[in-house]
């Protein structure tokens, strides 16, 4: 699918290769089907749920100041990313899939870039390609 979702008004707390990535998303480019369409409630499983129906992509990057995220590994980030991949597509941190985290505490904060394979590898491949934050 062509939307994804993300609070766009943490921008300029992101890692350059995310700040990228949107920008990538909001390119014109007939060929890859971009632009995307912005569609964010700040309900992660509302949004996670619309990624699962209508594909594309849901984005809770790490900042600056908290590079590991906000979500929790344990009870938001691995079930939600069991349940799309069961789908057919994938979950990740952004540098690896979050289905291979060992877990290292209870409440243990995860970035997540999570939807459909393609486009999960894309957002993988612009974060790859920055400097750590």
């Amino acid at each position: 699918g062509k939307i994804y979702s993300v609070n766009e008004g943490n921008y300029q707390k992101w890692s350059t290769g995310t700040q990228q990535f949107l920008h990538y998303l909001h390119e014109v480019d007939a060929q890859t089907g971009r632009p995307y369409t912005s569609r964010y409630s700040g309900c992660l499983v509302a949004d996670v749920h619309r990624v699962l129906c209508k594909g594309g992509l849901y984005m809770y990057p790490g900042e600056q100041k908290n590079p590991e995220g906000k979500l929790r590994l344990m009870y938001e980030a691995a079930p939600l990313s069991f349940l799309v991949e069961q789908a057919g597509g994938m979950g990740s941190t952004g540098v690896e899939p979050v289905n291979q985290l060992i877990p290292k505490a209870l409440h243990q904060r995860v970035p997540l870039y999570i939807g459909s394979q393609d486009d999960v590898t894309k957002a993988e491949a612009f974060l790859r390609s920055e400097s750590p934050i």
